[in-house]
């Protein structure tokens, strides 16, 4: 906590809300100097289109303003001097300035840092495109929720997002997702569990059909 008072006194602090990928650990690449579990006020989480130009078309985790809702999450302290490599991993979001007034964690948080959230580009496909969601994605995601929330943030992350009638593609074998995580059988199994009790839709994209 010196760190961040010291850095944040001297406007070298940064912070941003992770509620995805960001939200695992494993997946930082920046020299983060601390991370919180945290909630944010004002916001909810849903998968939307994105524009990639990849052979697949993977959805993205978003938030959009939702003045009767909240997330959870992942409060990231970072140096100033990283942000532009954060913007640059999140190349398919707009960073939006937050309040620290609807960030809610176990400490209070230092004064004069500029929080932010990252907002998924707004994109309608001109054309019917069949949006996939990578599992290697999720369950870097999921396995995040589930070290910084306990298995009932897990939960909330399930069945609280919007839009995760969107298929699935299973590439935990191969992942397509660049900062994929390694799972323990345990959370396999929880997670499986998890995404069958949802209804989880998964599909073979490569074939076009559904596999579960």
């Amino acid at each position: 906590m010196d760190d961040i008072k010291a850095l944040a006194k001297n406007g070298r602090l940064v912070a941003y809300f992770g509620y995805g990928s960001l939200v695992n650990r494993q997946t930082l690449r920046t020299n983060i100097v601390e991370a919180v579990p945290a909630r944010l006020h004002g916001w909810r989480r849903l998968w939307r289109p994105s524009r990639s130009e990849a052979a697949l078309p993977a959805a993205l985790l978003s938030v959009c303003r939702d003045e009767g809702s909240s997330v959870d999450g992942l409060l990231v302290f970072d140096h100033l001097e990283n942000l532009a490599s954060v913007d640059l991993r999140e190349e398919n979001y707009d960073r939006r300035s937050i309040e620290a007034a609807d960030i809610e964690t176990a400490a209070p948080l230092p004064e004069g840092v500029p929080i932010y959230v990252y907002e998924a580009h707004q994109f309608e496909p001109a054309e019917p495109v069949s949006q996939i969601i990578l599992q290697s994605y999720l369950d870097a995601v999921m396995q995040g929720f589930l070290v910084e929330h306990g298995e009932e943030g897990l939960r909330r992350f399930v069945f609280k997002t919007g839009c995760f009638s969107t298929p699935i593609f299973p590439d935990r074998p191969s992942p397509a997702y660049p900062r994929a995580v390694n799972l323990s059988d345990e959370e396999i199994d929880m997670f499986d569990r998890l995404l069958a009790e949802m209804g989880a839709n998964f599909t073979d994209v490569s074939r076009g059909g559904e596999v579960g």
